[in-house]
């Protein structure tokens, strides 16, 4: 691991750093979802964490990280929505000017979420436009610090806080399955699962749409493609990040995708038999190992629950349908 980007060091520092300030989330079990994957699986629950989702984590662990100086310049993202509502917090509790380029689809939820936070929310189109391309050149223009929302140490060592803390609580696991957008939780929390037993197996879940880590694993090398089409939000990414790929082509064992109609479904199992709401992007991991995407049979696994943030609207809809709109 020392050739990657981050070790399990960096990610105990990370949680030194992040401690009181991003939630311990619950770790939850369900016999139904246990009965459906013939395996035992625990839920990290980060659709309960600061903000509805574990981009806090990664958020903090950057922004109180940077000089005076760069905290009185302020910072710049591109985000979806989860990321933008984490810098817009970590911002707001550090006293740092926080600039967001957001797709003008963007969940409205997330949105106004991000706004309410104090952030400054810029749109673009993110069929024309590259938000990332956009808040570097602002960064560059202006000598704001940008912070990606998966391609930076510091955000990939937060976010693996969350696969120390379920380990932790749940005991030893035979695998542990996550989300995939542009890497930036996957990568953190195999580095941690692997320090913790080198031989968990580490398996990633993407959109059918959007199978952008799919193609990459498999070809060895970072592959874009056009923006997805997809409900899963936070997964529309057109590419891993550079730091990100080395770390997910060396710990992981696979990726899987999943469709729309797959995510619909899970969002409603969480919603009868957990009582929980999770975006569709949340669902990535649980729609794989609910739906026999990945064999699991008499394992131990943990499955990452990355949000809960979606329009009430869309949930309502989604719930109510037979298929993913």
């Amino acid at each position: 691991m020392s050739a990657l980007a981050i070790t399990v060091g960096d990610v105990e520092a990370a949680r030194a750093r992040i401690s009181g300030v991003a939630a311990r989330t619950p770790v939850l079990r369900n016999a139904k979802a246990d009965a459906a994957a013939g395996a035992s699986l625990f839920f990290k629950c980060e659709n309960l964490q600061r903000t509805g989702a574990f981009k806090i984590r990664g958020a903090y662990n950057a922004l109180a990280q940077l000089s005076a100086a760069q905290k009185t310049a302020g910072i710049v993202a591109s985000s979806s929505g989860n990321h933008a509502q984490g810098v817009a917090l970590a911002g707001q509790m550090l006293g740092i000017p926080v600039i967001v380029f957001m797709p003008q689809d963007a969940s409205r939820a997330k949105l106004a979420a991000t706004r309410a936070l104090g952030a400054d929310v810029r749109l673009y189109d993110r069929k024309a436009e590259d938000g990332l391309a956009l808040a570097g050149a602002l960064a560059h223009a202006t000598g704001m610090a940008l912070i990606p929302p998966a391609d930076h140490r510091d955000i990939m060592a937060g976010q693996g806080t969350l696969a120390l803390e379920l380990i932790e609580e749940a005991g030893p696991l035979d695998m542990l399955v996550g989300p995939i957008g542009q890497g930036g939780i996957l990568s953190g929390c195999a580095v941690a699962a692997k320090a913790r037993d080198p031989a968990c197996r580490i398996v990633g879940v993407e959109p059918e749409a959007g199978n952008d880590a799919q193609q990459s694993f498999r070809k060895g090398e970072i592959v874009e493609i056009a923006s997805p089409d997809t409900i899963a939000d936070g997964a529309k990414s057109r590419h891993v990040g550079a730091l990100n790929f080395p770390i997910l082509h060396a710990l992981l064992d696979d990726i899987v995708t999943v469709s729309d109609a797959a995510l619909a479904r899970t969002m409603r199992f969480f919603a009868a038999e957990m009582k929980m709401v999770v975006e569709p992007t949340g669902c990535l991991a649980a729609a794989a190992a609910l739906e026999g995407g990945i064999a699991l049979k008499g394992l131990r696994v943990g499955v990452i629950v990355s949000g809960g943030n979606v329009d009430m609207a869309q949930y309502i809809s989604l719930l109510g349908s037979g298929e993913a709109a």
